[in-house]
């Protein structure tokens, strides 16, 4: 029988052994998501009975990860290292039930030879084992911890939870979680086991595909709007033609139904694809400044220019052009990259002598700048990245009309004559 409740409850109980990566918050997020649009509780258990393991630098990585994502849990966090004379108790009571049995100090439970039966939320497929096919596990260790099998059991019937969404690894522990409740004659969860992400190569995902930290993938750069619509989109599909989705957006469409089986495939070009899509969104509804002001704390120079009375000229013209966060330093320095060449300083020369001529010693107006750019680059037969080079001392950047508004014609004429 499935657990009964008035009310959706499902939990993210991560383990402080190691940082979570993109696969481990993927699933934090389809419950987050999940208990949102039923108007459910989202629940944050810290599994941490592996003491010789667990790490402080985990835990804290782990509730980092959710506030800067915006994840909120809507109670207290349990920590199971606290909650070890309940779990005794619940394994007094399987030994009491001869349902478990002592052995080497710890104690331990057999799966009859019978038929485990469930259907899986994701998929609606039916999935059984056989109890013959079950190895006897441990529930209680001879420290006096107890196993994951035990814990996660009695901690999900205690805190009422509904459905366990986690990843298709577990599946084949369900049968034991299944006996269990049987054994302590409870209604269990649903389950919904989500596949497991994918390299390009179709391996498993491994830090050389990017299964990294969310934390490492936001210093270099990744926004968390782009972050949670990228991870949404691993496994699940809204329904609709749209790959941009806000997380209000996902909160409103989630379904379980409609999670794939199949392995998402984890492709980073997407990931930066996206993350630009996001930056230039964020620039056009002017929140941008803010995202860039946290990213470059404690560095001076690019905070002033965040602070420039042309900022908001430089932000637009770079968000055009990032992919990344980091990529606004590249984009907005105007020191020179190279010297030229000695044919290159041939043609700057003659650029200079051109535009002087052509738009005489007032202000450079956008449009007759640009036409004169145009003009000269057609009848002299240089290509315009040659040009943009000959007056930024960039190979790429911010573009020409933007430099104009904010540095002058001045700019432009140092580096034709350095």
């Amino acid at each position: 029988m499935v657990q009964k409740s008035t009310q959706v409850r499902v939990r993210f109980a991560p383990s402080p052994t190691g940082i979570p990566h993109i696969g481990n918050t993927r699933t934090a997020l389809f419950n987050y998501l999940f208990a949102k649009k039923n108007n459910g509780q989202f629940i944050l258990r810290i599994e941490d009975t592996d003491q010789k393991r667990k790490t402080v630098e985990s835990e804290e990585a782990i509730f980092q990860i959710l506030d800067w994502l915006g994840l909120k849990y809507d109670q207290e966090v349990t920590y199971q290292s606290q909650r070890l004379m309940i779990y005794k108790e619940h394994v007094q009571m399987l030994l009491d039930k001869k349902a478990a049995y002592k052995k080497d100090g710890a104690v331990w439970v057999h799966v009859p030879e019978k038929t485990f039966q469930w259907t899986d939320a994701v998929g609606n497929k039916e999935i059984s084992f056989d109890g013959e096919d079950v190895e006897d596990f441990v529930i209680l260790k001879s420290d006096g911890f107890p196993t994951y099998h035990l814990a996660n059991v009695v901690d999900d019937h205690l805190m009422a939870i509904t459905h366990v969404i986690r990843g298709e690894e577990w599946i084949s522990s369900t049968p034991k979680h299944l006996y269990l409740y049987e054994s302590f004659d409870w209604d269990h969860p649903q389950f919904a086991h989500l596949s497991v992400i994918l390299g390009p190569d179709k391996s498993k995902l491994s830090k050389r595909h990017g299964a990294k930290s969310i934390l490492d993938y936001r210093k270099d750069g990744f926004v968390k709007e782009a972050l949670l619509n990228f991870m949404a989109l691993l496994g699940w599909n809204p329904g609709e033609d749209k790959e941009q989705l806000s997380l209000a957006q996902m909160e409103k469409l989630f379904e379980l139904k409609d999670v794939n089986t199949a392995n998402p495939i984890f492709d980073i070009r997407k990931l930066e694809w996206l993350n630009g899509v996001w930056i230039r969104t964020l620039g056009g509804e002017n929140k941008l400044e803010e995202k860039l002001e946290e990213f470059y704390q404690g560095d001076k120079d690019i905070l002033n220019k965040l602070k420039d009375k042309n900022s908001k000229i430089l932000i637009n013209a770079a968000s055009s052009r990032m992919r990344t966060l980091t990529d606004f330093r590249n984009l907005t320095n105007i020191e020179r990259q190279r010297k030229m060449t000695k044919e290159e300083g041939e043609t700057a020369g003659k650029l200079h002598n051109f535009l002087v001529k052509e738009l005489e010693d007032v202000s450079w107006e956008n449009e007759k700048f640009l036409a004169a750019l145009k003009n000269f680059s057609k009848d002299k037969n240089v290509p315009f990245k040659t040009i943009y080079f000959l007056l930024t001392g960039k190979e790429q950047g911010i573009g020409l009309l933007e430099l104009n508004q904010i540095y002058g014609k001045e700019f432009f004429i140092s580096n034709l004559k350095s």
